[in-house]
């Protein structure tokens, strides 16, 4: 059971996963998080 789980974990989270993060744009996030405080003070 535990060498099972061990295999499938390599491939679900291994470094053979064909899906890959991108940076997200911080001056986008910034952007949204200054819309959403001001929104919250007025």
């Amino acid at each position: 059971m535990k060498q099972q789980l061990q295999k499938s974990a390599i491939e679900v989270f291994g470094s053979n996963s064909k899906v890959k993060a991108t940076a997200p744009d911080l001056k986008i996030l910034h952007a949204k998080i200054g819309q959403l405080t001001l929104g919250m003070i007025f």
